[in-house]
């Protein structure tokens, strides 16, 4: 039996935002549809994949189950679908970019203003958000990130180095000490982003 791949990303979608509702706008479809999708995967495997409820659906034991496999389904889908993406020819359209609210506000500027030049024809949509975006289920066509990704399948280059400071008042480094190496900011008060 070959399930239809629609039907899949219906499944994992609404197991991971636990509504119909917040699917159909994650996946820009209507919740008629997306319900239509829920009914016919059950009924093609035979088994009902959520209990519904006042709090929305959530996944049955076999849902469960089947959310596991269906969920590395979609990232193999995703993976091939930028792989497809990164050997188009033309360089032109656009390109949606994750990154902190920090890098978004003080990095990105300059970096999308040399793209904008050397590429006219790539329009960049800037996503200001301390969430990591998942790449593979292409909430995000590039993330720029502190850490290095998690996910195998993804492409991950060096960008910059930040400098980063740490700051403080003379009064208070007076009456807390100063801090000598990195190390030390651990036993004082810090503001700032995580």
């Amino acid at each position: 039996m070959e399930v239809d791949w629609n039907l899949i990303k219906s499944f994992v979608t609404v197991a991971e935002t636990g509504s119909l509702s917040a699917a159909a706008r994650k996946l820009a479809a209507s919740q008629p549809t997306l319900g239509r999708h829920i009914a016919e995967l059950e009924q093609a495997l035979g088994v009902t994949l959520f209990r519904r409820g006042r709090r929305g659906y959530a996944l049955t034991e076999a849902g469960s189950t089947l959310y596991e496999r269906g969920r590395a389904v979609s990232e193999q889908a995703s993976a091939f679908s930028l792989l497809a993406l990164g050997s188009v020819e033309a360089i032109e359209g656009t390109v949606r970019i994750a990154a902190s609210e920090v890098v978004a506000a003080y990095v990105l500027p300059e970096m999308t203003a040399r793209l904008g030049a050397e590429e006219p024809g790539i329009e960049v949509e800037i996503v200001a958000s301390n969430q990591v975006e998942n790449l593979l289920r292409r909430d995000a066509d590039i993330a720029i990130r502190m850490v290095k990704p998690a996910q195998n399948e993804l492409v991950a280059r060096k960008v910059a180095d930040i400098p980063l400071r740490a700051c403080a008042a003379k009064s208070y480094l007076d009456r807390r000490g100063r801090p000598r190496e990195p190390g030390d900011l651990a036993g004082h008060d810090l503001i700032g982003f995580d």
